[in-house]
């Protein structure tokens, strides 16, 4: 520590199971210009989560790091409130409350405060809970891409969503009865 403020994060230095996690001090992050810091309120896991946990498969760790990872702290879909931005931000004040996908800008939603880039967030919606918004960012735009971005779907048409108890599914079916 050089100084900096500690904050607490759930680390990992090794591929493994649930049980090489720790929860450990670390430095809390400084939002460079193009960056918003947020204080995480809520974070969902998902299955990038556990495939970089375990390294599996393999091409994770050709991308991620081959022998140890290079992500020191996991969790991608996050919801909290922005503490403090940096000069170039536009979108976003202190004190907004946001969710969104980190894993365009370095992962480490599994900690107090995390950085992320503006176009990785979006405001909460109001009437739902902190907790509701983490679960959302992957799940919902994996369904929405699908249903949406792949195909044109049209009212009345009939449609079978393969695999519709994980979160992509259980969307995609409400996403396709709004269509």
């Amino acid at each position: 520590n050089l100084g900096g403020i500690l904050m607490k994060a759930i680390v990992y230095e090794r591929y493994g199971s649930p049980d090489v996690l720790a929860l450990k001090e670390v430095e809390k992050p400084v939002p460079k210009d193009n960056e918003i810091l947020i204080r995480v309120y809520a974070a969902s896991v998902n299955d990038w989560d556990w495939g970089l946990l375990r390294g599996k498969p393999f091409v994770n760790r050709l991308l991620f790091g081959l022998l140890k990872p290079k992500i020191k702290i996991l969790g991608v879909d996050i919801a909290g409130q922005v503490e403090a931005i940096g000069r170039n931000i536009k979108q976003f004040q202190p004190g907004d409350e946001v969710f969104g996908d980190l894993s365009g800008c370095g992962w480490g939603g599994f900690a107090e405060y995390v950085c992320a880039l503006e176009n990785a967030l979006s405001l909460k919606p109001t009437g739902i809970t902190f907790e509701e918004a983490a679960a959302v960012p992957q799940a919902a735009v994996l369904a929405l891409q699908g249903l949406r971005d792949k195909r044109q779907i049209q009212p009345g048409q009939k449609i079978l969503i393969n695999g519709a108890g994980g979160g992509a599914g259980t969307f995609a079916v409400q996403i396709a009865k709004s269509f």
